[in-house]
């Protein structure tokens, strides 16, 4: 196995520090106090090609793998971005990577280059009220009548739906089947579409990435409007969801990193009782412990992000991604409150940016999958130990 970087994945590397200095912290702190949404950020990632390294080059993309796009992340959250750039990476990544691999012709040459350029933003529709964890419970139903589906339901935590020009829409299409895992179909619509309402949704942290809570109401589709194939809506997800939880981790790893790295070196220079505190072992070993449960977590990640780019079974890999999430998430929250601790009072005040990092990790805890559901996965999937929900 072979750690060290290609001359092209440190061109791309260098080039995400590049954009995320320019797009710093004092950039974030503004974004997220006023809620204004990043769109100049979004812009310059598209214009980089940032948005299009898993897109074909036929379709403006650079055709590149998902380890290109993990370490992308990874410099863009620990050079200035904190968890900011994660989602804002997905909306445009994941819904590529959904029509690259099951849009047909016209899709592809119709959403694919404008995500590619940053120049189309993609919302995602899979969770609802009474279907987050267990998405297999969903009831939003595509009723076929004709060439045409009425769609009826409701979504919620649906992010930056608002500003988005496409919709991918998770539904059923079936409620015959004697698995829940088929029946369910995707669909690719064009926004904004006046039968879905959308209600803001208040959040904890992430204000510069809107949610809502959406309602469907007789939204009218033609069938052409299919991505994959009708009832194959699941099994079409299954290679979205990985990458997903890749990316996920490491934009989590990135933004700890950033918080280690200004918990460090205001530990260098704050001296109390005649020396710097991160003399201290009571300092110095929280820290440091953090950032080794950090870079082992890395190496999962990439691990994760390879197998995917060799085009291992989906279980194999799926198995290393729900792991490396998982080191990602815990040991970013670990990394992200001792680091608030080293900056004592200075680590609340909202000016030193720690806080907004701590707050942006506990999202990971929750989305896209619980914590509890990588464990679940692990015992069941991996260890072979009964079902558990």
């Amino acid at each position: 196995m072979d750690f060290n970087l290609s001359v092209e994945q440190k061109m791309i590397v260098k080039s995400a520090k590049e954009v995320a200095k320019k797009f710093g912290p004092e950039y974030w702190y503004e974004k997220e106090e006023n809620h204004e949404f990043p769109i100049d950020f979004f812009e310059a990632l598209g214009e980089l090609g940032f948005l299009g390294l898993e897109i074909p080059d036929e379709y403006g993309g650079t055709g590149m793998t998902l380890t290109e796009g993990t370490l992308a992340l990874e410099a863009l959250c620990s050079n200035g971005g904190g968890g900011a750039p994660v989602l804002n990476y997905l909306m445009g990544v994941l819904g590529g990577l959904s029509i690259a691999h099951h849009g047909n012709n016209t899709q592809k040459g119709t959403y694919l280059p404008k995500i590619a350029d940053g120049k189309m933003i993609t919302a995602f529709g899979l969770t609802e009220p009474d279907a987050g964890t267990n998405s297999l419970a969903i009831e939003t139903f595509a009723q076929k009548e004709g060439d045409y589906y009425i769609i009826n339901g409701s979504k919620i935590f649906i992010t930056v739906f608002e500003k988005a020009q496409a919709f991918l829409l998770v539904t059923r299409t079936s409620r015959e089947e004697s698995k829940r895992s088929k029946g369910m179909t995707l669909f690719l619509i064009d926004l904004p579409n006046d039968a879905i309402k959308s209600s803001y949704i208040p959040k904890h942290g992430m204000n510069y990435s809107p949610t809502y809570d959406l309602g469907i109401d007789n939204l009218k589709v033609h069938k052409d409007c299919i991505l994959g194939e009708e009832g194959k809506g699941w099994f079409h997800l299954l290679e979205t969801i990985n990458p997903e939880r890749i990316l996920v981790a490491a934009g989590a790893i990135g933004t700890a990193r950033m918080a280690i790295k200004e918990a460090v070196k205001y530990a260098k220079k704050r001296v109390v009782f005649g020396r710097p505190i991160g003399a201290f072992q009571g300092v110095q070993f929280p820290l440091a412990g953090a950032y080794a449960k950090l870079e082992c977590a890395w190496l999962a990640t990439i691990k994760a992000a390879t197998l995917h780019d060799q085009k291992q079974n989906p279980k194999k890999v799926g198995d290393i991604a729900n792991m490396a999430k998982y080191l990602a998430v815990e040991a970013s929250i670990e990394a992200t409150y001792h680091a608030m601790q080293t900056l004592g009072g200075y680590g609340y005040a909202k000016e030193y940016h720690i806080e907004r990092w701590w707050r942006e990790v506990q999202l990971f805890r929750l989305a896209p999958i619980t914590q509890q559901m990588t464990l679940n996965y692990t015992g069941e999937h991996i260890l072979g130990l009964p079902k558990s929900y």
